[in-house]
């Protein structure tokens, strides 16, 4: 007698390849709990096949009169090095790009090359850097990079994934986005507002941005892996917020499936 177990196993679908700019699966497939995937809500009358380059193109168009990202923003103020764009995304972990952007400015307009970053003191560096969160721990971190860039990599840090994620408190987010912006690398970084609003539009599931991130390594065209954190960031702050999103002034409502969406606006 086959077990209950073996039964529910031997029923499960592989998911069906897709294309990069239409997602189209069996409705069946989203009461699999499967995590990381790309697979579409079931398809709703009201709702346009999504495709990611009509997305993308709105949302270029409704940020555009927004405040860029952060890191993007800090780029265009020409602290476009690779450790520049380091500094700077370890001081807006947990911080709003209203506090870490001023900060990050202050900062490099003191010090921005590891030789002179390191030159300061832990304490003098926390001084600087006081309004973000975590400012002690950030302010040791940033010195010990700056120290090791200067001692190990001669003052210049690789265009290298793997050795900034061998600094301590340094993840895939911050190198994939110091990374694209820096070295021109084509790298997804995932944030809060890139892992939810792709997840609502119903484009992946995933339960955390680590699994979103290898969700969109595979389906996201590579055109957009560094766009699409410049896009969604302002995006996310603005229209599809975590709590209450506009919907009803969202200029891609009629593609987005509204996972998990109880009360927009």
């Amino acid at each position: 007698m086959t077990s209950t177990r073996n039964s529910r196993t031997s029923s499960r679908r592989a998911p069906t390849r897709v294309s990069a700019r239409t997602v189209r699966q069996p409705p069946e497939l989203e009461q699999l709990p499967s995590p990381g995937v790309v697979a579409e809500p079931p398809p709703r009358e009201d709702k346009a096949p999504f495709d990611i380059d009509e997305v993308l193109g709105r949302i270029r168009e409704e940020v555009r009169h927004f405040a860029d990202a952060a890191m993007f923003a800090l780029a265009a103020n020409g602290h476009d090095s690779l450790f520049e764009q380091l500094v700077a995304c370890i001081l807006s972990i947990r911080t709003r790009d209203e506090v870490s952007l001023p900060v990050s400015l202050a900062l490099l307009g003191r010090a921005s090359t590891p030789d002179a970053l390191a030159r300061l003191t832990p304490d003098e560096i926390d001084d600087i850097i006081q309004p973000v969160t975590f400012h002690e721990p950030k302010a040791r971190q940033l010195h010990a990079i700056a120290v090791r860039t200067r001692d190990e990599f001669g003052g210049t840090l690789p265009c290298d994934a793997q050795v900034l994620q061998s600094f301590k408190g340094v993840g895939p987010k911050c190198a994939h986005l110091a990374l694209g912006i820096a070295c021109g690398h084509e790298a997804i970084s995932v944030d809060i507002h890139v892992h939810r609003v792709t997840n609502r539009w119903g484009y992946v599931r995933a339960r955390s941005p680590e699994q979103t991130l290898a969700a969109l390594e595979t389906q996201l065209p590579r055109a957009y892996w560094v766009e699409i954190n410049r896009l969604l960031v302002p995006f996310g702050k603005h229209v599809c917020t975590g709590t209450r999103p506009r919907c009803s002034t969202c200029p891609v409502l009629k593609y987005c499936r509204q996972v998990g969406v109880t009360d927009p606006r």
